[in-house]
């Protein structure tokens, strides 16, 4: 059997801290990485093989966000909201997006909204990103 090793356009990795302190954002986060790859894809991102636009989200807490925006040493590096940070070299983009205090607290409270709460802030990210590549929303 042939395990498929070739990675999706869009990738989502959570900060080790966000891990422990948030039950089940992994399994979300690996779940909603299927779901937005799969949103692109039928949006017809990915027509043009040749200029695959790749995406990585790296979930971080806001003390690590102060940090990714100290150390962001690329070109192209653009604030897209107070708790998200998108660089971008060639068609990779690397989009650091924080979990704020209150989201934190809310998410610890009611861990029922994690899913839908992930969901429409990384689309919301992604229409941002789909507007700056001239891409049709999700």
């Amino acid at each position: 059997m042939d395990i498929m090793t070739e990675s999706l356009p869009i990738s989502i990795q959570v900060n080790d801290d966000l891990v422990t302190e948030i039950k089940n954002i992994a399994s979300v986060s690996n779940k909603l990485e299927a779901q937005l790859n799969f949103h692109t894809m039928t949006a017809n991102w990915y027509n043009d093989e040749e200029h695959i636009l790749l995406i990585n989200f790296y979930l971080i807490s806001m003390s690590e966000f102060s940090s990714a925006i100290t150390q962001a040493d690329s070109v192209d590096v653009e604030t897209l909201a107070d708790d998200v940070l998108l660089s971008s070299k060639n068609s990779l983009l690397d989009c650091h997006v924080a979990i704020t205090p209150a989201e934190l607290i809310l998410i610890k409270q009611q861990p029922k909204l994690l899913s839908g709460y992930l969901a429409k802030k990384l689309t919301k990210v992604l229409n941002l990103i789909a507007d700056r590549q001239k891409l049709t929303h999700i």
